[in-house]
């Protein structure tokens, strides 16, 4: 793509407003950025910085996108008026804007849509899909990155987000689409608003998935931030029904606010997010604090320790704590199946293994673990129980088929709740399990390396470290690399995966919706520190390689 040609097209044909932003720019590298590349539809969908032009996302590319889902329908159709599409939107700036860009392109074309009244978590999107028996779902967000991003997430009929051919199939129609040649007119008699029934279902199948609902909750305290997000009401909403009356919830975080004025980047990640949610949990003698994202998809936890201090668990952490949690309730058999990701931690299925129950690592991203549940439902093979990833997320039961931070949230206060009721903290279980199982540790670094130069660094990483992988690191022999590009028995994708003799491996990947590359470490030990020591001795290597 000839970037000068494209951004005078643009500055041609856009409306006024548009027009006025570009003409603005004085930048040369700023127009090459902007419109050196398509922003791509991938099986996650689409993520971009907020603006105009072709790298960025705006209402443009969410009409020339909504316009290619459209012509998927069509072609795949056997009666139209019995397709439709349930869109969600959350917090962040134009999301609703998008969104109902997104459901005047689908009327325009004949396709009927169901768009909430006002932001909803992810969840909720997946959730809807499923209980409309519609045909798709859109949701606009950009979940955790920072405010100048958005994104456009396409669900399919099953609830989960759409799998890798239909994604191809909808891209291919989307090239064949001119940006100024989406044109719409609302349709008003194919747009239904939702909300409160489908809140209440929704409520309701989170409720049904509780583990131990009698567990004393009048006294347990916690502190809930959604970070100016989507998840404020569902989420105090389901801890009210579950029982929980001390629900501390921080008011400089509570309003929805796609600036994120008291956070750098609302990612409950990073401890940072939760510097008012520490200050109030010591003013009322809180042990807990829970905190999800702007789509309510991912949630994070912090915990007071035995030293008094306020320490964050790591989404590996949760994961597992979550998942014994679960299982030491059940009367587990082999067709229960737990899922997580190559990259999540190696003691999922240890733990799995334990109880009695199947375990299958899938890719790296939810999508993989919505269409392993769809994969068991049609074969009848097994009953899925309990996913998870490292990045935060995780869903027990079936009522929906994404990450769900309303159903965490529910559940790790129920669990917390419950070991305090045995004089536990979750700090004391997760000790326990490691003594049990092992100790068990991971770390992400994400470098970003952003624009057209970053995007070639990344790509050279990964080139280099096919053609020259490394013998050995520092004093530990690599006995095994897996090249996911190559044959294993996942779906190809760039990443690489080392072991290492002394039970340590390691993961490399570019982000699917971030110019950023990926480095997972995960090792074990006999003591969690002999754990971190060997993670760092081998990161530092690794960081000098890639350099």
């Amino acid at each position: 793509m000839n970037y000068i040609n494209e951004y005078k097209r643009w500055l041609l044909n856009a409306d006024e407003e548009t027009k006025n932003e570009l003409s603005q720019i004085t930048d040369k590298k700023e127009i090459e950025d902007r419109f050196y590349r398509q922003l791509e539809f991938g099986t996650g969908g689409i993520r971009g910085i907020i603006g105009a032009g072709t790298n960025r996302i705006n209402k443009y590319i969410v009409a020339r996108a909504t316009k290619g889902l459209a012509e998927f329908i069509k072609k795949n159709s056997k009666n139209l008026s019995s397709e439709s599409v349930v869109i969600a939107y959350d917090c962040r700036n134009f999301s609703k804007e998008f969104a109902h860009t997104a459901s005047n392109v689908l009327c325009s074309n004949g396709i009927k849509t169901y768009i909430f009244d006002d932001l909803r978590p992810t969840p909720e999107l997946s959730f809807a899909v499923r209980h409309l028996s519609a045909t798709a779902g859109i949701v606009i967000t950009a979940s955790h990155n920072p405010a100048k991003y958005n994104g456009y997430k396409v669900y399919w009929s099953d609830g989960g987000q759409v799998p890798p051919d239909i994604a191809s199939g909808i891209f291919e129609e989307i090239l064949k689409i001119d940006f100024f040649d989406v044109t719409f007119d609302l349709n008003t008699s194919l747009q239904t608003v939702i909300g409160k029934s489908i809140d209440d279902a929704y409520i309701e199948s989170v409720y049904a998935q509780s583990v131990n609902p009698y567990v004393h909750k009048l006294n347990f305290k916690l502190v809930y931030t959604p970070l100016h997000g989507s998840g404020n009401k569902p989420v105090r909403r389901i801890l009210e029904r579950a029982g929980f009356k001390n629900v501390f919830v921080v008011k400089e975080q509570e309003e929805p606010d796609g600036n994120f004025p008291t956070v750098a980047s609302p990612n409950p990640e990073n401890k940072e997010c939760f510097e008012y949610a520490i200050k109030l949990a010591k003013e009322n003698d809180v042990d807990l604090i829970i905190g999800t994202d702007p789509d309510s998809d991912r949630v994070g936890v912090v915990v007071r320790n035995a030293t008094g201090e306020y320490e964050p668990l790591t989404g590996n952490q949760v994961g597992i704590l979550l998942l014994n949690y679960i299982l030491s309730s059940m009367n587990c058999t082999s067709k229960d199946a737990v899922v997580s990701t190559i990259v999540s931690t190696r003691m999922a299925k240890v733990v799995a293994d334990y109880y009695g129950v199947t375990y299958f690592a899938t890719l790296t991203g939810f999508k993989y673990i919505g269409e392993k549940i769809h994969e068991f439902e049609m074969e009848k093979s097994h009953d899925f129980v309990f996913g998870f990833e490292e990045s935060y997320g995780y869903l027990k039961g079936t009522y929906c088929r994404d990450k769900d931070a309303v159903i965490a949230s529910m559940l790790i206060s129920e669990m917390a709740a419950y070991y305090q009721e045995k004089g536990k903290t979750l700090c004391d279980a997760l000790a326990e399990l490691y003594e049990k199982h092992g100790a068990f540790s991971e770390e992400l670094v994400s470098i970003t390396l952003e624009g057209a130069d970053g995007l070639l660094r990344i790509s050279n990483i990964m080139k280099n470290l096919r053609k020259n992988p490394p013998e050995k690191i520092g004093d530990f022999k690599i006995t095994n690399i897996v090249d996911y590009l190559g044959t294993t028995n996942l779906p190809k994708s760039d990443v690489l995966y080392f072991e290492l003799e002394n039970d340590i491996h390691f993961a490399i990947r570019p982000s699917g919706t971030e110019p950023k590359i990926k480095l997972y470490y995960l090792s074990k030990a006999d003591t969690l520190e002999n754990a971190d020591r060997k993670i760092e001795m081998v990161k530092k290597i690794i960081s000098n390689i890639i350099s």
